[in-house]
């Protein structure tokens, strides 16, 4: 087996100029059609345009458009079920889409695959793993199918180790490491042939939560030098992490805006006020900038105001001056699943 490898990735290192050469001349083409001389090559990673795939009568996802830009770590954020891993596949040319296009680097995934995943880095949510090999000999493996010539597979081993923190797991056995490291290697694979984009499907998922923070800050190291899209169901992962967040729900896609926007989204214009002795509605109505009051099932009051105004101060020197024991108020954050509620109730209504 392993004289056939070699044979196979002898050629495979031939082939690698060519590839290069023709890879340097899409760019240009695509330069010289826009007007945009190295657009491709300095801003816009990613493009897809109108994907959708449908299974018998359901389409698991409809119409998902949007854009990636070099040096942009993209949260792609939905519940399970929601599309998130059909899209990641579709975007790396492993699923075929319905309908719908994406191009790498300005280069089409259909019409020129071999050119545009040559490009992307893959991690889906079950890490590819021959747990039989040691690290430093998957990596070699994967670096060799990724095209990387035979004289540099040693450097982009030594590299992707480095960055992963895998130097000290090189010479151990795969199903020997606990699952944070196993998923390192699966990021490492991942960034062994230096692509322009790094795709994560749950990369965090099933870790406990050292690891968890070890790999979330690997990935916001990523995003310095690669174009990232991370696939998540966390919430607070995005917001650490992604420059860019996208929600998507029922195959659709429901929010497209940078973080602060999302943060603003989740936080709203909501208080949570504690008092022991509670005044009725209409006196707290009263205060400027409260629009309405909600009472929680423990105990709690939900304090709605108008967008700009803060009337925290204000009920802070009601409740003391009136005598109605405030012992709580802080911001009121809304939960994932409401903001899913809420996002996907105002796209119902437009």
């Amino acid at each position: 087996f392993w004289t056939e490898f070699s044979n196979f990735a002898s050629y495979q290192s031939r082939m690698e100029d060519r590839r290069l050469t023709y890879v340097r001349r899409f760019f240009n083409l695509a330069a010289h059609q826009t007007g945009h001389p190295n657009k491709y090559m300095d801003t816009v990673t990613v493009e897809a345009s109108g994907l959708t795939r449908v299974y018998g009568n359901r389409a698991a996802v409809n119409d998902v458009s949007f854009t990636l830009s070099k040096g942009e770590v993209l949260g792609f954020l939905g519940p399970n079920g929601a599309g998130k891993s059909t899209t990641m596949k579709m975007l790396t040319g492993n699923l075929a889409a319905s309908a719908g296009t994406v191009k790498i680097c300005g280069i089409d995934i259909v019409e020129n695959p071999k050119e545009a995943k040559a490009l992307i880095g893959y991690l889906p949510e079950q890490p590819p793993l021959y747990r039989e090999l040691t690290v430093s000999e998957f990596l070699a493996l994967a670096a060799r199918l990724h095209r990387v010539s035979g004289s540099h597979v040693k450097k982009a081993v030594q590299v992707a180790m480095e960055r992963c923190g895998l130097t000290d797991m090189s010479k151990r056995l795969i199903e020997n490491l606990s699952k944070g490291y196993q998923q390192r290697v699966g990021i490492a694979q991942a960034i062994i042939h230096n692509p322009m984009v790094v795709i994560l499907d749950e990369p965090t998922i099933g870790l406990d939560p050292i690891q968890i923070r070890d790999i979330r800050a690997l990935i916001k190291e990523l995003g310095g030098e690669h174009s990232v899209i991370l696939s998540t169901h966390i919430l607070p992962e995005v917001e650490m992490i992604c420059d860019h967040v996208q929600i998507i729900h029922k195959g659709q896609l429901v929010f497209n805006g940078s973080i602060d926007v999302l943060r603003q989204q989740r936080h709203g214009n909501k208080l949570l006020l504690g008092l022991n002795n509670p005044p009725a509605n209409e006196e707290l109505l009263k205060i400027p900038g409260v629009q309405t009051i909600d009472t929680l099932p423990n105990g709690l009051l939900r304090v709605r105001y108008a967008e700009g105004q803060m009337p925290t101060e204000a009920l802070v020197q009601a409740a003391v001056s009136n005598g109605w024991g405030l012992h709580q108020i802080n911001p009121d954050q809304t939960t994932l699943e409401e903001v899913f509620v809420q996002l996907t109730f105002q796209e119902a209504e437009a």
